[in-house]
């Protein structure tokens, strides 16, 4: 049985991350007329219907670029500096490009933190969903100014394979220097060959990303296998391509060489069973009949609808759904702490300024953060 290799046509929304050095040239700076050629790219799926969201590498190296810093590695103070300068420009070049196809960017800088905890995690994910309901492309970027880590280990491959998920995206491309992932090293084994369709990771094709002290794995190939390992458990494809060729991503739709990682799931599905087999409830809600009936048709949680509230739960944690009976209903993630859910239960939407005293989420779980039984 053949396997059918997808198509970036077929996704609705997709993760494109660009590294530092397919952006930048070490030697004349910025690759504008590359640059623009990608945009053309994006703007044709962005045309087409798709949400798009991209992940850029290149503050450091274009805020070195300002700042006349010699070339060799910098000290970590440095590279913060060239990252704060780096940051104002790399947004105002985005905007510059997809501005001209007609296209609103908007800048999120980020930590891995920001993709790991819950609370963090439900703010960047909603601010997220409002640009891509608004038709912008979000331009995302470590926040590379105070994560220190992630200028000494870190990488944008992982950042984007975190984004995808945060986003339930449900295809990431990563735009390499090189065609996709080979049997062994390209630059030194004139036998290596291309495998075009990874259907499932396992140990041999980590073995031949590179162990982390090998030369291919400095070249960055381990850290996409482990993107993709990240991708395909939150249900999204991932294809690793060749960014150095002009228009990359039409390339990729037309049948260029490529490497693309497949998962047995889709976002809406890992995301539910994250939800409801992984996290850890921290309380309950009850629900009236009229709440349960509302939940079963695909709306969100409404305060309106909740009649009764338990634990010391914080804003991003699961909580259970139990009917008037007892019985539970579902899991979902909570959009505020215990304290102030107890004072809107049973309120209605726009009441929730005036007993907070700020104005919350409408939502005390939004349908995308809730998995019913039997889903």
């Amino acid at each position: 049985m053949s396997i059918k290799y997808p198509s970036l046509t077929q996704f609705r929304r997709i993760v494109v991350k660009v590294g530092s050095s397919l952006l930048v040239d070490a030697a004349t700076g910025l690759r504008r007329e590359w640059l623009n050629a990608l945009a053309h790219d994006l703007a044709s799926l962005h045309k087409s219907g798709a949400d798009i969201l991209v992940v850029s590498s290149g503050a450091i190296a274009l805020g070195r670029s300002v700042l006349k810093y010699p070339a060799g590695s910098l000290k970590l103070e440095e590279a913060q500096a060239a990252a704060a300068v780096g940051q104002i420009e790399l947004a105002r070049i985005w905007a510059e490009v997809l501005g001209a196809k007609g296209i609103i960017a908007g800048q999120i800088l980020l930590t891995y933190g920001d993709t790991e905890e819950r609370r963090r995690y439900l703010n960047a994910r909603e601010t997220l969903g409002k640009l891509l309901e608004l038709r912008a492309i979000p331009i995302i970027n470590e926040n590379d100014t105070v994560a220190t880590s992630e200028i000494r280990y870190g990488d944008n491959d992982r950042l984007a394979a975190r984004v995808a998920s945060m986003a339930s995206a449900d295809c990431l491309v990563l735009l390499s220097d090189i065609d996709g992932l080979y049997s062994a090293p390209p630059a030194s084994d004139p036998d290596a060959k291309l495998i075009p369709l990874v259907p499932r990771i396992t140990a041999e094709i980590e073995a031949v990303a590179g162990g982390a002290a090998s030369e291919l794995s400095r070249g960055g190939m381990r850290t996409k296998v482990e993107a993709a390992k990240i991708a395909v458990s939150a249900g999204v494809h991932m294809v690793i391509a060749n960014g150095k060729r002009s228009n990359p991503v039409k390339h990729v739709i037309e049948g260029g060489p490529c490497t693309w990682f497949l998962t047995p799931s889709n976002p809406v599905t890992a995301r539910k069973r994250w939800i409801g087999g992984t996290l850890e409830p921290k309380g309950i809600l009850t629900i009236d009949r009229g709440a349960a009936t509302a939940l079963q048709k695909g709306n969100s949680l409404l305060p309106a609808g909740v009649t009764h509230s338990e634990g010391d739960f914080l804003r991003g944690d699961v909580v259970i759904l139990r009917d008037y009976k007892g019985a539970e209903l579902g899991r979902g993630l909570i959009a505020y702490d215990a304290q102030d859910t107890v004072q809107i239960l049973g309120r209605k939407t726009q009441d929730i300024a005036t007993i907070l005293g700020y104005q919350g989420r409408n939502n005390l779980i939004h349908r995308d953060d809730l998995v019913l039984i039997g889903d």
